[in-house]
C-alpha cells in the first residue's frame, strides 16, 4: 500500500505551491481540484446533467463548464449547492479513491481542500496542513480567483475553522509571509518533509529508494 499524505488547507492557503514543490521532487500528486475538473469535462455525463439543470448559459464559448459562473450561482443558493454536491462528490470521491488504490508510488501527496469536511482523513497515513491567517487567506483568494470578497467569505464559511483544521495536522507549513520570502522557507520545509515521508513510507514501499 502506498503511504498517503493528505495535504489540506483553507482556500488561498497555498496548497498548490506546496504540492508543486513535492511534484518537482518526483512525488506523485493526486489533486482533488484536478479530478473535479476532469469529471465535468466536455462530453462527460456529469456535465450534461449540469447543463440540463442550469441551462446552456453555464457553458463558456468553448462549450466547457464556466466554473466561475457556477460558483457564483451555487454559493448564493444552498438548494443548488446541495444539488451540485450530491451530483459531483460521489464521482470525485470514487475517482480519487481508485487513484489511491492503483498507485504504486512509495508515498503520494493527496491534495484535498475539504479533506476534513468530507471525512476523508481515514484514507490518509498522515495529514499535512498549510496554514495561513484568515486575513491573508481572503486577500490572496480574492485576488487569485478574481472573485467578490463576499463569495470568498462564503467559501471560507463552508470550511472547518482554522483551529479545527490544525487539530488534525501531523505536519504544518505556515504560509503567512510575503510570497517571495515565504517561498524559500516553504521549499526548505518541503525538502525536509520529503525525507521524512520517505523514511515513514519505507516500511510500505521499496520504491522509495528511487526518489531519495
Amino acid at each position: 500500500m502506498t503511504y498517503v499524505v493528505g495535504l489540506t488547507g483553507g482556500i488561498g492557503s497555498g496548497k498548490t505551491t506546496v504540492s508543486d514543490l513535492f511534484a518537482e521532487l518526483g512525488v506523485e500528486v493526486i489533486d482533488a481540484d484536478i479530478v473535479a475538473r476532469h469529471v465535468v469535462e466536455k462530453g462527460t455525463p456529469l456535465l450534461a446533467q449540469i447543463v440540463e439543470h442550469f441551462g446552456e448559459d453555464i457553458l463558456n464559448a468553448e462549450k466547457e463548464l464556466d466554473r466561475a459562473k457556477l460558483r457564483q450561482m451555487v454559493f448564493n443558493n444552498d438548494t443548488e449547492k446541495n444539488w451540485l454536491n450530491d451530483l459531483l462528490h460521489p464521482a470525485i470521491r470514487e475517482t480519487m479513491v481508485k487513484k489511491l488504490q492503483e498507485s504504486t508510488a512509495c508515498y503520494l501527496i493527496w491534495v484535498v481542500p475539504l479533506l476534513i469536511e468530507n471525512k476523508l482523513t481515514e484514507f490518509c497515513d498522515r495529514i499535512l496542513v498549510v496554514d495561513v491567517s484568515p486575513e491573508i487567506q481572503l486577500e490572496r483568494a480574492t485576488k487569485r480567483d478574481k472573485s467578490k470578497v463576499e463569495t470568498i467569505r462564503k467559501i471560507m464559511a463552508t470550511q472547518v475553522s482554522r483551529e479545527e483544521r490544525l487539530s488534525y495536522a501531523d505536519d504544518l507549513i505556515e504560509n503567512n509571509l510575503p510570497i517571495e520570502q515565504g517561498f524559500v522557507l516553504i521549499k526548505e520545509q518541503v525538502n525536509s518533509l520529503h525525507q521524512k515521508y520517505l523514511t515513514l513510507a519505507n516500511k510500505k514501499e521499496k520504491e522509495c529508494q528511487k526518489l531519495s
